[in-house]
């Protein structure tokens, strides 16, 4: 049942870029900008791309909730959701923020959830046109082609942490305890490039600490079933119902996860 929705939510999610992302993409007005919330913005073009994907997806799969990242921000009652028996999970404009300045990265993220747990998940680049998808046990595609995570090779590994949601503590200690063994790059700010990065051996390790279900549900399956490691800091597994400042550290590989998980676990307080 799983694999078969694929070609349709590939579909849905192409709509909703070439419709609603796309057009707007260098060419939005000043009023279809809105602050969200503290460094968090919204567009006309996430409002439009939800519509577009929840119709779509109840046309798939109607017995499923929905789950949408501006729904939920508007309802947090829609979130009680996460934990039903069937829910698609739609974050319809990943990297809001560097869309809305006019950069890259940028895409959409669907998920199916049972009872919390992800059990597909699709990644689209809504400028490359690049689709990653995986369902639970079934293994990770990019564009049809089975992929299996590798890491960079180099030495020290290359990370990408992003402590903008961490407490001041956390993040000094962070830096002072964890970063030194790493070559830090920049956050995308995106977790549908982040997450690819991290099979295509590009990152070899990242520290994500807001969790939402869009951002993260659709990618960590991703990962995971690519043959890279994300979970937890203590190692139990990400679920969509499971909150959202829990923190998750992901990797190419469960050794580079073990290294990266032992250094955050000396943190000082943490």
């Amino acid at each position: 049942m799983i694999e078969g929705l694929t070609a349709g939510v590939h579909a849905a999610m192409r709509e909703a870029s070439e419709r609603a992302i796309l057009p707007r993409y260098q060419a939005l007005a000043a009023h279809e900008v809105t602050d969200k919330a503290a460094d968090d913005v919204v567009t006309v073009a996430d409002h439009e791309s939800e519509a577009i994907l929840s119709e779509k997806l109840a046309a798939l799969l109607p017995e499923a909730a929905i789950v949408g990242e501006e729904a939920a921000h508007d309802d947090p009652s829609v979130l009680d959701h996460l934990s039903g028996p069937l829910t698609w999970i739609v974050d319809p404009l990943d990297g809001t923020n560097n869309f809305a300045v006019g950069k890259p990265p940028f895409g959409v993220l669907v998920a199916l959830a049972q009872h919390g747990e992800t059990v597909a998940g699709w990644i689209l680049d809504s400028l490359t046109g690049r689709f990653c998808h995986a369902s639970a046990g079934r293994g990770a595609f990019i564009d049809g082609e089975r992929i299996t995570a590798r890491a960079s090779g180099k030495e020290p590994p290359i990370a990408a942490i992003g402590t903008y949601f961490m407490t001041p503590e956390k993040r000094e200690a962070v830096k002072l305890q964890v970063a030194p063994y790493y070559h830090l790059v920049d956050v995308p700010r995106c977790a549908a490039e982040q997450y690819p990065r991290l099979v295509l051996g590009e990152n070899d390790v990242s520290i994500f600490e807001r969790t939402y279900a869009w951002d993260h549900a659709a990618g960590v399956l991703f990962l995971n079933e690519a043959g890279g490691k994300v979970t937890r800091a203590d190692g139990t597994p990400y679920r969509a119902d499971g909150g959202d400042y829990q923190g998750l550290l992901g990797a190419s590989n469960p050794a580079l996860w073990d290294d990266l998980a032992e250094r955050m676990a000396r943190l000082d307080g943490n």
